[in-house]
């Protein structure tokens, strides 16, 4: 699990949408990104900004797709021939 605390109420939106809808999220944070499904998204009290503690549980990176080759196309004049 991957915790960290922000108090852009803008991020904490978008990941309470994620979190309703059960899709992935994307944290970025100096250079490094980690994305995820929401686990659980807490307003910390103490703190005089707001800010919230948010949980991410990271998913694994899906293999690349191999590239299947283009569809053949027949011209449009082939059809009357």
């Amino acid at each position: 699990m991957f915790t960290f605390e922000t108090s852009d109420q803008k991020e904490v939106r978008r990941f309470r949408i994620a979190q309703f809808n059960g899709r992935t999220a994307t944290f970025r944070s100096a250079g490094s990104a980690v994305t995820g499904h929401v686990r659980s998204i807490v307003e910390n009290k103490s703190s005089v900004p707001a800010a919230w503690v948010i949980t991410i549980i990271p998913e694994e990176p899906k293999p690349a797709i191999a590239a299947r080759p283009a569809p053949r196309m027949r011209s449009f004049a082939e059809d009357f021939c």
